[in-house]
């Protein structure tokens, strides 16, 4: 583990010029650059709200504001965003960087510290135009919104941990990059982003909150639009799974990375 710490810091420069050319070569040839970052989630966040705000109706508890869907959309899609980006990221990341892996003589664990590090710009960019919209709708975040920097790390660390470890496995078996995508969607429509708990039959609650994801993303909407506190006593057991994956993650990348190389 002291290696793996040593190798990163003696990377830093590498590691941080990487970043910047990762996020620059993807939108290198677009009129609007970066700007696409934030577009896509907040265009999928606006035909949520009209969906359901205006077609359906809907009705929001505990704050008064017409927009009030758009607000809740917009503080569940920042953490699902962040959390879903960073799994599908990891999970080809070293197929994607097979290529570099062969040729350039690096620590490998650079390239995961890339990723988070590109996943967490865009979700800080995200974050601003989140706040500005909030402006823009008469929303004002309280000094609750100061727990947010403890919330995205922790949806970093835990998305990390596990795409790390998927990651990996993708390498030896590809079948895994198939079906990943199909239950992070069914794990979207079980997790209350587009929805409120409350309005689903009592008897269904204890199972949604068995979903590791649901006092994430309601401690996002509680700090963003309800102003009130994160969930911490559920959030505690989940930093702890957060971090056992992250080591978990590490000991399987560094035992794995020489037989990576020969796969790819």
């Amino acid at each position: 583990m002291r290696d793996l710490i040593f190798a990163v810091w003696r990377y830093r420069f590498f590691i941080g010029s990487s970043i910047k050319n990762d996020l620059r070569s993807r939108f290198i040839r677009s009129k609007l650059g970066g700007l696409w970052m934030i577009i896509h989630p907040l265009m999928q966040v606006l035909i949520f709200a009209l969906i359901l705000s205006e077609v359906l109706k809907a009705k929001l508890p505990g704050i008064d504001n017409k927009y009030a869907y758009a607000l809740y959309l917009m503080a569940g899609m920042m953490c699902w965003s962040l959390f879903s980006e960073t799994i599908s990221r990891f999970l080809t990341l070293f197929v994607d960087n097979g290529n570099l892996m062969k040729k350039m003589a690096f620590p490998r664990i650079c390239l995961p510290i890339i990723a988070a590090g590109t996943m967490l710009v865009n979700n800080l960019l995200l974050l601003l135009a989140i706040f500005a919209v909030f402006a823009a709708l008469g929303h004002f975040p309280g000094v609750t919104a100061l727990w947010l920097p403890l919330l995205i790390a922790l949806t970093l660390g835990l998305a990390a941990g596990i795409g790390m470890i998927l990651g990996v496995l993708n390498v030896f078996m590809r079948d895994i990059g198939q079906v990943v995508p199909v239950i992070l969607q069914a794990l979207f429509w079980l997790t209350p982003v587009v929805y409120v708990l409350t309005a689903l039959p009592d008897r269904y609650h204890e199972w949604f909150r068995l979903n590791p994801l649901y006092p994430l993303v309601t401690s996002y909407q509680n700090v963003l639009v309800f102003g009130k506190p994160p969930l911490w006593g559920e959030l505690g057991w989940l930093c702890v799974v957060a971090v056992a994956l992250v080591l978990v993650a590490l000991v399987v990348f560094r035992r794995a990375s020489p037989e990576m190389v020969d796969v790819l």
